[in-house]
């Protein structure tokens, strides 16, 4: 990422991640994979919206919609008001208090299993500190060929084609400090997930992990019952910080790229001071519209035995495939037109469609055929979806195209 998709995005004035495709596919190129982005970030993000919810309702003892609409709102006003700046300094102090509560948390959940040396050991026998599994099988979700080959191709996809990554490193002060930014965030990300995953694990020692309560619930049922005071507060906050920090730059970014790549690119408006007032707008609306979408899946949800995270992500690795496929077309596939990419992407979000709900499309009478498909793992959607697309733009470039001479421009 760092080595060959970033230096792209900093030639010329690009405002989007998909500004670089027009220079080669075109305009209509841009446009297709800037909607594409909304709806799949959208989708992703009102789950998150939902997801975040749960411990608001626990501790406030709100409940989840009304949780959904107030913390929205909180959300939509400072996005409002102090645009992509006001996002990325509080999601620098909402890291700091999400990673104290997590910390806290932690404490005090070894505490009470016994100290941290019987939780860790307890865990260990119960084979709950396995790092690695070599087993080659794609209908596990945790293996270790998942992780190198799934794990990199999303985070190629989330950190390269998602604008809502893409427009952080765009607001870096040179291409090496995005470089920094990117490879720093992955050696931060592995620390932030290693202790939160010790926090389950601790939980689960200090026998506070009931077999009935939903997974999504243990932590914050947790926080509620067994933190002090003080740190509960610290906890839910850090919670409430990652949540918000996460929905105020879906905001920012689905905004952004509904003014430069959608508004602007049919209006023509070149105006920054009139596309600053349409992006403030299109932010309301798409904050509205997330709160609407969390209320969805929430009166939706049927079965809480996915965790929110795991349905999120395979909502967002429905198009990270056909996206990431898009720029490898775009870099490695000369003859590739934008009829061609267009055509690759519309099928293969299709086909991603049927492989993401196939395990419930199965249980319809004439569509058993599909149970085998849906015990594909999720971490091998992106890949798969990369896969299609590339040899679909591919196939499509080979058939008659007219007289028009494909465009060489690099990206």
């Amino acid at each position: 990422m760092a080595v060959w998709l970033l230096p792209g995005y900093f030639r010329g004035d690009q405002e989007t991640a998909y500004a670089r495709l027009e220079s080669r596919f075109g305009v209509g190129t841009r446009r297709l994979t800037s909607t594409v982005f909304l709806i799949t970030r959208f989708l992703g993000d009102a789950v998150r919206v939902f997801a975040s919810a749960i411990p608001l309702a626990l501790v406030t003892g709100w409940s989840i919609p009304t949780s959904i609409v107030v913390m929205g709102l909180v959300t939509m006003i400072y996005t409002w008001f102090g645009g992509f700046k006001a996002v990325v300094w509080t999601d620098v102090l909402q890291l700091c208090v999400y990673l104290a509560g997590g910390i806290g948390a932690l404490l005090v959940a070894w505490d009470i299993a016994g100290g941290g040396s019987t939780a860790l050991e307890l865990a260990r026998h119960a084979g709950k500190l396995k790092v690695i599994d070599p087993a080659i099988d794609f209908t596990r979700t945790y293996t270790l060929l998942g992780g190198l080959v799934g794990g990199a191709l999303l985070s190629a996809a989330s950190h390269g084609t998602d604008h809502l990554i893409v427009q952080r490193l765009l607001a870096t002060r040179s291409l090496r400090d995005a470089r920094i930014a990117l490879v720093g965030s992955g050696i931060m990300i592995i620390g932030q997930f290693t202790l939160f995953l010790l926090v389950g694990s601790a939980i689960w020692a200090a026998g506070l992990a009931p077999g009935s309560v939903p997974g999504d619930e243990l932590f914050p049922s947790f926080v509620l019952h067994h933190l002090p005071a003080g740190l509960a507060g610290l906890v839910v906050a850090g919670i409430l910080a990652a949540a918000m920090g996460t929905h105020s730059s879906a905001i920012n970014s689905l905004a952004s790229s509904a003014t430069h790549d959608l508004y602007a690119s049919w209006s023509g408006e070149r105006d920054p001071v009139r596309l600053l007032r349409v992006g403030r707008l299109l932010s309301a609306v798409w904050a509205s519209a997330l709160v609407v979408g969390a209320l969805f899946f929430h009166f939706a949800a049927t079965s809480k035995d996915t965790p929110v995270v795991v349905v999120a992500l395979s909502i967002a690795s429905v198009t990270y495939g056909p996206l990431l496929g898009t720029y490898l077309l775009a870099g490695r596939w000369p003859r590739a037109r934008g009829r061609d990419v267009v055509g690759a992407v519309g099928f293969t979000v299709a086909v991603m469609l049927v492989v993401v709900f196939a395990r419930r499309l199965s249980g319809h009478s004439g569509l058993e055929w599909l149970a085998p498909v849906g015990r594909l793992a999720w971490p091998w959607y992106v890949p798969l979806g990369t896969l299609l697309a590339v040899c679909a733009g591919i196939a499509l470039s080979y058939l008659p195209h007219g007289t028009a001479k494909a465009e060489t421009v690099s990206p």
